[in-house]
């Protein structure tokens, strides 16, 4: 048994310094001939764990994140020889297949084509016409925010934090990229178009890479780790945030279905539970869900030691929630840019530094106004934070007054 665990920790020791001879600069078919034997016979698990042990030594996400398309491209033979586990309609793990498919169709039979026509035109029409394929490519956004609010969560509780948060940049990227691309087309000039054409090919290649990524690495090994009901919750919450170029998705109904939940907590029944005493009242369970559900905002708690435990359930969201952040650590709810801040914020009110903290940003018609508020008990102590989220856009158009019953 000795032999055998030293030989895992002996291939381990070499999968990492495969990684490691990328990051210091050696090409692809370098690192490919001198490590060939290791590198056959890999699986997506042992390439995403060999990631995040990387990343829990002090490699910086970011450098995974810059660097994951070679890591891909090292590795990218020996994955596509190994067997693809089998899903059936409904399952998560198919639908974010079957969006694909719809992402490569759009993108070969569409996309290509009207580039190369615009490269050869260069006329705003063929711009314009581009511009609606980019706009139906923009789908894609659906499909990630799906892959990052309710599979990354699930990742995370079996202890792969590393490998989610390097796809959620690289997700971003891609966004950043698309957004980029449609304001070229928009506002599109003969001039531009040698360097939009190039930003466009950019953007199609690194939206094909990203869909390797999710079939050779990521979503076999979701499969390998997440249990069954886990995927039922994913599928359950996938039609809050919508799907990708897809309209009919079948309902999963898998044969033997844990129905307990295992995160670990238990939501608040009325019948076990009663009433709840307040200072100035008291309410049951349901009316207190029903009351903070009929806010004119959302609100998010994050308690004291950083982990989401509540956020109301609004009939018109401003920003999508999914179950699966309760219990989870609110740095890993943000994109991997912005945790900083999140952190700044949160460091800012522990230490008395801050009571609250606002943003507002334009998100098409609506003027979302942000709020953070620390919250402290009677004797002051720091007990989390409450964000409010409101689109003020309807307040600011008020004017004069209004006295009369509608």
């Amino acid at each position: 048994m000795s032999e055998l665990i030293n030989n895992r920790e002996h291939r381990q020791q070499m999968l990492k310094e495969v990684i490691r001879e990328l990051h210091r600069g050696k090409s692809v078919d370098e690192v490919k001939q001198k490590f060939k034997e290791v590198i056959d016979g890999i699986t997506h698990t042992e390439l995403s764990m060999i990631e995040q042990q990387l990343i829990n030594e002090g490699l910086d996400v970011k450098e995974v994140q810059r660097l994951c398309d070679v890591h891909a491209a090292v590795f990218k033979e020996s994955l596509e020889q190994l067997e693809k586990p089998e899903t059936i309609p409904g399952h998560p793990v198919h639908t974010f297949k079957e969006e694909n498919r719809a992402v490569e169709k759009l993108i070969n039979e569409h996309i290509k084509p009207t580039v190369q026509e615009l490269s050869k035109k260069g006329d705003k029409e063929t711009a314009l016409k581009l511009l609606e394929k980019f706009n139906l490519l923009m789908d894609v956004d659906k499909h990630y925010k799906r892959k990052e609010l309710l599979l990354f969560p699930y990742l995370e509780k079996y202890g792969i934090t590393g490998p989610p948060s390097v796809m959620w940049g690289v997700d971003d990227e891609i966004r950043g990229m698309l957004k980029s691309v449609r304001e070229g087309l928009l506002n599109y000039s003969d001039d531009r178009k040698t360097q939009l054409i190039n930003d466009i090919n950019a953007a199609l290649t690194k939206v094909l890479e990203m869909i390797f990524k999710e079939e050779n690495i990521l979503l076999p090994m979701a499969l390998e780790t997440l249990a069954e009901n886990e995927w039922v919750n994913i599928m359950e919450e996938s039609d809050d945030i919508g799907y990708c170029l897809i309209d009919v998705v079948p309902l999963w109904k898998p044969e033997r279905v844990n129905v307990e939940a295992k995160e670990g907590y238990q939501l608040a029944r009325e019948d076990s539970i009663g009433h709840v005493k307040f200072d100035t009242g008291v309410l049951t369970p349901k009316e207190i869900s029903v009351l903070f559900d009929n806010l004119p905002f959302d609100i998010t708690f994050v308690d004291k030691d950083d982990v989401v435990k509540y956020f109301s359930n609004g009939r018109e969201r401003i920003f999508p929630r999914a179950k699966s952040v309760i219990g989870r650590k609110v740095q890993h709810c943000h994109p991997p840019a912005s945790v900083h801040v999140v952190e700044q914020i949160l460091n800012d009110f522990k230490l008395g530094k801050k009571d609250h903290e606002d943003f507002y940003i334009r998100l098409g018609d609506k003027y979302v106004y942000i709020r953070y508020f620390a919250l402290r008990d009677e004797n002051g102590q720091y007990m989390g934070t409450v964000e409010v989220t409101q689109d003020i856009a309807p307040i600011q158009a008020i004017k004069g007054e209004k006295r009369l019953l509608s």
